[in-house]
């Protein structure tokens, strides 16, 4: 279940990162272009790491609890509870998913001004050329 979490978790923030960066990049008014690794800065900024371990440790405490509790209820109680337990997981994931991309794009932009960057577009869809600011991003991710 893990893995499936961070496959889970990874694709939102990728697509939620497209739309706030194509959105962010219309109006810059400069040429130079920048690319950024943003499968580098998901596993290797400390910050994205914790909000994992956070989030890692909040569905395991909810499912440690409903273990604890299903020999001691009905199997209609612990659809309830595991419905719950579900929902409140997935309230504290986006909510996770909302600060890692708000913290992505505060670096993107600020890497951005410094360089003087009009563009700053995905590693993995630029065939050759642009500046790769991805270290510079991760710093700024801490």
């Amino acid at each position: 279940m893990d893995k499936k979490i961070k496959l889970v978790f990874t694709a939102v923030v990728l697509v939620a990162l497209a739309v706030l960066l194509l959105g962010g990049c219309a109006g810059a008014g400069s040429s130079a272009i920048g690319v950024v690794d943003v499968n580098k800065v998901m596993t290797e900024s400390p910050k994205v790491k914790q909000l994992q371990e956070q989030l890692n440790a909040k569905g395991k405490e909810l499912s440690d609890k409903l273990e604890q509790d299903k020999s001691k209820i009905s199997q209609e109680e612990f659809q309830k509870r595991q419905e719950a337990a579900y929902n409140d997981f997935l309230k504290l994931k986006q909510d996770l998913e909302s600060q890692v991309d708000n913290t992505l794009k505060q670096a993107i932009e600020q890497v951005a001004k410094e360089k003087k960057l009009g563009v700053v577009l995905y590693k993995t869809g630029v065939a050759q050329g642009g500046t790769d600011v991805t270290d510079e991003v991760l710093k700024r991710m801490q």
